[in-house]
C-alpha cells in the first residue's frame, strides 16, 4: 500500500467507496508527484517548446570574400532586378509560379483560376515590397566550403583568411553594438520584419536581423583553422560591442560536418571559454549544427545520433540545418540525382524532425544548386524548380531553407508567401471555431474537430506568416478574431486552456483528417 495512505487493507476488499477512492487518488497524486518530479523537470528543460522569437524563412550563404559593407543592399538590388525583368506583372507570376500559387492546380475550374489570378496580384505586390524592404532575413558568411581561396598559395592561406575575418568585421560592425540590442529587443518582443537599414546608424552596414558565419569543421584536417576563425571572429565581434552582454543576439555561427557528440562537446567548450574571455553572459553564444554526414543521423550503435547532438549542446543549439550535397555524396548518390527531394534526404530530415520536436531547435532544409541565371528560359526553369522544392519543404514542416544566389530570393518569397496566404483562411476559420472568437460573435463551424495540439499548430502557422510579412495582423484579426498576443499565448505548450473556453463541439462539425496531396516529385 502506498506510503501516506492510512486506510486498512480490508477497506479495499471490494469496490472502494467514493470517499475512499478520492482519498486514494489524493494520496497517489502526492506520491507520484514526488516520484516523477525529476522526470518532469528534465522534460521541461529538454523540451521547452517553440521559441518566442521570430524565425527566419531562409539563410543566404555568401562566400566571405564576397561580403562587404553594402552586400545586403547589393543582394536586394540584384533580386529586385531579376523580379522586375522576368515578373513584370501578376500574369507573368502566374505563368512561372502558378502551381505554388494555386496549391492544388487543376481542381477548381474557372473559380479557382480567377482566385489564383487575384491572389497573384497580391503576391506580386507583397514579394516586390519584401525585396525592397528586407531582401535577406538571415545571412551566413561562409569561411568553409564556399570560401575556396582560389589562387592563394598554401603558405598564405592562414594570413588570407585572417585578413578576410578582420575586413568583414571592420566593414560590417562599426558602431554595431548600439544597433544589436535594439534589433534583438524588437525580435524578443515578437515584432514582425523590420528593415535592416531602419536600425542602422550612418556608420553601420545594414545587416539582417539574423546573421553569422560558417567556419571550418572540427574534423582533424580543418580543426585548427576552424577554431582560429571562430575564435578570432567572436572575440573581435564582442570587442566591438556586436554581441550584447545579457541578451541572446541574432548572431548564429554554424558548426558544419558534425560526426560525433564529442564535436558538439568541443563546440560547447569553445563557446564557454570565449564567453568567459570576452566578458559575455553565459550562453550568449548559441550555434547551429549542420547535418551533412550520415554519422550525424545514424551513430555507430544504430541510434539516432542527431538527438544526442541536440541534447549535448548545453541548450545552445539554435537550429539543425540539412546539407543537401555533402550528405547525398556521402550516401553514394550520383551527382545528377543529389537533391532536396531524394529519398535519402527525406529520411535524414525525418530523423532530424523527430529529434528536434519540442526542443525549441529550429529546422532548416538545404539548397538547390540549380541557379536562376543565363537565358530567360533557364531562369524561369530554375525558379519553378526552387519554388516547388520550397513549397514541398514548407508542407513537411521545414520552414527555413538555404539560398545560394540573389535571384533565388524571388522564388523563395513567392513560394513562402503563397504557402501561407492560400492556407490562411482555413487556418483562421479553424482557430476561431476552436476559440469561439469568430468575428461578430458568430458561432463558427470549421468542419474540423481540432485538438489542443492542432490549435497550437494553427496559431504557430499564423505567427510564422505574420513574422515573414506574408500576411498582416489586420488580415488575421479579421479572419480569426484574435491578435498577435493571443496567438503567442496559444502556441506555447500548456497555455491553450487560458484561451479555449469550455465548449462542446457543434454536432455539424465532423472529425476528419487533413490530407496533404503531394504531386510527383522529381528534380529534372
Amino acid at each position: 500500500m502506498s506510503a501516506g495512505f492510512s486506510g486498512s487493507p480490508g477497506a479495499l476488499s471490494g469496490a472502494p467507496s467514493g470517499a475512499l477512492a478520492d482519498a486514494l487518488a489524493a494520496s497517489l497524486t502526492v506520491a507520484l508527484d514526488a516520484d516523477l518530479a525529476a522526470a518532469d523537470a528534465d522534460l521541461a528543460e529538454r523540451y521547452p517548446g517553440p521559441p518566442a522569437t521570430r524565425h527566419p524563412v531562409h539563410t543566404l550563404y555568401l562566400p566571405a570574400e564576397r561580403v562587404h559593407a553594402g552586400v545586403v543592399v547589393e543582394v536586394g538590388a540584384a533580386a529586385l532586378d531579376a523580379f522586375d525583368t522576368h515578373l513584370t506583372d501578376a500574369a507573368a507570376l502566374v505563368r512561372v509560379f502558378g502551381d505554388v500559387v494555386a496549391g492544388e492546380p487543376g481542381t477548381g475550374g474557372d473559380d479557382d483560376e480567377a482566385r489564383t489570378h487575384s491572389e497573384a496580384a497580391s503576391l506580386h505586390a507583397l514579394v516586390r515590397s519584401k525585396l525592397e524592404r528586407e531582401p535577406v532575413e538571415d545571412l551566413r558568411i561562409d569561411f568553409e566550403d564556399g570560401f575556396t581561396q582560389r589562387g592563394v598559395p598554401a603558405g598564405d592561406r592562414d594570413r588570407d583568411e585572417d585578413a578576410h575575418v578582420d575586413r568583414v568585421l571592420a566593414e560590417l560592425l562599426v558602431g554595431q553594438g548600439a544597433r544589436s540590442e535594439q534589433s534583438e529587443q524588437s525580435a524578443a518582443a515578437g515584432q514582425g520584419p523590420t528593415s535592416s537599414s531602419s536600425l542602422s546608424s550612418p556608420l553601420v552596414a545594414p545587416l539582417p536581423a539574423f546573421w553569422g558565419l560558417r567556419f571550418g569543421s572540427l574534423d582533424p584536417q580543418t580543426r585548427r583553422r576552424g577554431i582560429r576563425t571562430f575564435s578570432r571572429f567572436v572575440s573581435r565581434l564582442a570587442a566591438e560591442g556586436g554581441l550584447p552582454r545579457s541578451l541572446p543576439s541574432g548572431f548564429r555561427p554554424t558548426l558544419p560536418k558534425v560526426t560525433s557528440v564529442d564535436q558538439v562537446d568541443a563546440m560547447v567548450r569553445m563557446c564557454r571559454e570565449l564567453e568567459q574571455a570576452c566578458g559575455l553572459a553565459e550562453r550568449s553564444i548559441g550555434f547551429e549544427i549542420q547535418i551533412e554526414t550520415p554519422q550525424s543521423i545514424c551513430g555507430p550503435d544504430g541510434s539516432a545520433l542527431v538527438a544526442r547532438l541536440v541534447h549535448a549542446s548545453d541548450r545552445r543549439c539554435i537550429g539543425l540545418h540539412y546539407g543537401t550535397y555533402d550528405y547525398s555524396a556521402a550516401c553514394g548518390i550520383a551527382a545528377e540525382y543529389q537533391a532536396m527531394d531524394h529519398p535519402a534526404a527525406d529520411h535524414a530530415k525525418a530523423v532530424m524532425q523527430v529529434a528536434a520536436a519540442g526542443t525549441g531547435v529550429a529546422l532548416s532544409d538545404g539548397s538547390t544548386n540549380r541557379l536562376p541565371v543565363g537565358e530567360p528560359a533557364a531562369v524561369l526553369a530554375a525558379w519553378t524548380l526552387h519554388a516547388r522544392l520550397v513549397d514541398r519543404s514548407l508542407r513537411r514542416g521545414f520552414y527555413q531553407g538555404w539560398d545560394l544566389h540573389p535571384a533565388q530570393l524571388v522564388s523563395r518569397y513567392v513560394a513562402t508567401y503563397a504557402f501561407y496566404r492560400r492556407s490562411l483562411p482555413t487556418a483562421c476559420t479553424r482557430l476561431s471555431a476552436y476559440l469561439g472568437t469568430a468575428p461578430g460573435g458568430a458561432r463558427a463551424s470549421a468542419g474540423y474537430l481540432d485538438e489542443p495540439a492542432t490549435a497550437r499548430a494553427l496559431a504557430d502557422f499564423c505567427v510564422r506568416a505574420l513574422d515573414c510579412g506574408a500576411v498582416t495582423a489586420g488580415e488575421v484579426a479579421e479572419l480569426a478574431g484574435v491578435d498577435r498576443a493571443a496567438l503567442d499565448r496559444l502556441r506555447r505548450p500548456g497555455t491553450e486552456r487560458t484561451l479555449a473556453p469550455e465548449r462542446t463541439h457543434p454536432p455539424e462539425q465532423s472529425h476528419h483528417r487533413d490530407h496533404v496531396h503531394d504531386r510527383a516529385e522529381t528534380t529534372t
